[in-house]
């Protein structure tokens, strides 16, 4: 039976499920979108001399500034970057210590490598983004403090 269903579920799922997360996404976001437009329909109706650009801008969420951008990516270079090292440690303790063997010990070192590079890439990312946005991050925080 499992000889059977295994080549079968196995594509279904890898291909269905990334199909479904994305579908789940953008219904939230439409179901977002309409529940806004509701409410800005209903304050329309209850107050028609009401400012719409002011309550819309009032309603839509913030966008992040580029300094928390790049710190979002340094945080998440350092977590990605740490979980990266510890699995590549484990794999050379495990491979010592001879408790496991071949595809397991195979399967660390590449999770861990691969994890390590993104980490990598990210910190990467945060240090370039740092020089080359250093004016716009200066100009923000400047229309920050005037405001």
């Amino acid at each position: 039976m499992e000889d059977v269903l295994v080549p079968i579920l196995v594509p279904l799922i890898t291909f269905s499920m990334p199909m479904f997360l994305c579908w789940v996404y953008y219904r939230n976001e439409m179901h977002t979108t309409s529940q806004r437009t509701e409410i800005v329909k209903a304050v329309i109706e209850k107050n028609p001399d009401l400012d719409v650009e002011a309550l819309l801008q009032k309603m839509n969420p913030k966008e992040k500034l580029l300094k928390e951008k790049l710190l979002s990516r340094l945080l998440w270079g350092c977590i990605t970057g740490l979980i990266g090292l510890g699995l590549l440690i484990g794999s050379v303790f495990a491979c010592y210590a001879g408790g496991w063997e071949g595809d397991e010990i195979n399967f660390m070192w590449i999770t861990g490598a691969i994890s390590l590079a993104i980490g990598i890439a990210f910190m990467i990312t945060y240090y370039v983004g740092r020089k080359m946005l250093a004016k716009e991050m200066e100009a923000e925080t400047r229309n920050m403090e005037q405001k």
